[in-house]
C-alpha cells in the first residue's frame, strides 16, 4: 500500500538509524536528528527501532492513506488532524483508508517522527535508508504527488490488529519542554586554546540558535569566541556534537549530517544525551552551555540508554498482548 503527499511540509526525509560504519570513506551517518523520538515511535507502531521512518522540521507533511494504517509520532509537538479530528502523539494511532493525517502545525520543538506499522519500504544505500540531504544520498526529500511504499506489519496487521483502550507515553522524559535548561558540553580538545573571555562566555552567555542551522549543524549566535592565537590545524575527524569555531568566532555544533573530518577547532562536545534536546531547539531560541565532565557524561547517556530499552521492552510486551 502507499500513502499519498498532498502537501510535503517545510524539510521531510525518510530516516532509520543511520549509515553506519562509512566514515573511513567519507560517507556520514545521517539519520534521524532526535534518534529518541525514532526510537519510540517505532517502538509504538511495532517496528525494530531503527526502522525506517518519516521526520519532519517546523512544518509538518499532509498525507492521505489508500488503506488503513498504524502510525506512531513522537518529538516535537505536532497539532495532528485526522480528516479534521484532533489526536495526540505518544501513541499508537489508526488512520482509516482514504483519510488525510495533517501534521503541518508544530508550535514547540523541531524534528517529529511518524513511523508507519510496518515501516517505509524505500532502497537501501549503503545499508541505510536514510535521506542526506547534504551528500545527496538516499531517498531525496518529499515532494508534493510523490507516494510513500508501505512495507506489511509483521504480523500481518500489526499494531492495527490489537484492541483495548489507547494509551499514550508520557512525553516528559524524553521530549524537553523548558528551553530554559542548559545543554551540557565537554571541554575539547582546544578548549584551552580560547582566550580567557571566551572561555568565560561560552558557559556564561546565552546563544541562539541561528536561522541558518540546518541538518548539518547548529549555528549558536551570540558572543564572538576568538583564540588566544591562531591554529594551524589539520583535518581531523569530528563526531555528532563536536562543537567546532569557524573564523567568525560563532561555534557550529555537528548534528546528524556532519561531515566526517573538519579542520575547525573543537572547543567542545555536546554530551550525547542533550544532542536531541538541542536538535529540538527552534532557530531564535536561546542556548546556554553548562559543563559536564566526561565521566559524568558517559554515565548519564548509558543510564538513558538502559530506561529506554526498558521502556521499548515493555512496549513490545504490551502490544503483544
Amino acid at each position: 500500500m502507499s500513502v499519498r503527499v498532498l502537501k510535503p511540509g517545510l524539510l521531510t526525509t525518510i530516516q532509520d538509524g543511520g549509515r553506519r560504519g562509512c566514515a573511513a570513506s567519507g560517507i556520514g551517518s545521517a539519520g534521524a536528528m532526535d534518534e529518541v523520538a525514532l526510537r519510540l515511535a517505532n517502538a509504538l507502531a511495532g517496528n525494530p527501532p531503527d526502522a525506517a521512518a518519516l521526520e519532519f522540521c517546523l512544518l509538518g507533511p499532509v498525507l492521505q492513506f489508500e488503506r488503513a494504517a498504524t502510525v506512531a509520532l513522537c518529538g516535537a509537538v505536532v497539532d495532528a488532524r485526522i480528516d479534521g479530528n484532533a489526536v495526540s502523539g505518544w501513541q499508537a494511532l489508526h488512520v482509516g483508508a482514504g483519510s488525510t493525517l495533517d501534521c503541518s502545525r508544530m508550535p514547540h520543538g523541531a524534528y517529529a517522527s511518524l513511523a508507519f506499522a510496518g515501516g517505509i519500504s524505500v532502497p537501501r544505500v549503503l545499508g541505510s535508508a536514510s535521506s542526506d540531504v547534504n551528500a545527496g544520498l538516499g531517498p531525496r526529500a518529499l515532494r508534493s504527488g510523490d507516494h510513500i511504499e508501505l512495507a506489511a506489519p509483521n504480523p500481518p496487521g500489526g499494531a492495527s490488529r490489537r484492541r483495548g483502550p489507547a494509551w499514550t507515553l508520557d512525553p516528559r522524559p524524553w521530549f524537553d519542554a523548558d528551553r530554559g535548561r542548559p545543554i551540557r558540553l565537554v571541554r575539547g580538545s582546544h578548549f584551552d586554546a580560547l582566550d580567557d573571555a571566551s572561555r568565560s562566555a561560552l558557559f556564561e552567555q546565552a546563544f541562539r540558535v541561528s536561522a541558518e542551522s540546518n541538518r548539518v549543524g547548529t549555528r549558536l549566535d551570540g558572543p564572538r569566541l576568538a583564540l588566544h592565537s591562531p591554529l594551524e590545524l589539520v583535518s581531523e575527524a569530528v563526531a555528532h556534537g563536536t562543537l567546532q569555531l569557524p573564523p567568525g568566532g560563532q561555534p557550529i555544533a555537528l548534528m546528524a549530517e556532519h561531515p566526517t573530518t573538519g579542520g575547525y577547532p573543537r572547543i567542545g562536545q555536546i554530551a550525547a544525551i542533550d544532542l536531541p534536546r538541542l536538535a529540538q531547539r527552534r532557530p531564535g531560541d536561546a542556548v546556554r552551555l553548562e559543563e559536564i565532565a566526561i565521566d559524568e557524561a558517559q554515565t548519564r547517556y548509558l543510564q538513558r540508554e538502559r530506561e529506554l530499552a526498558h521502556l521499548c521492552e515493555s512496549i513490545a510486551m504490551r502490544l503483544a498482548r
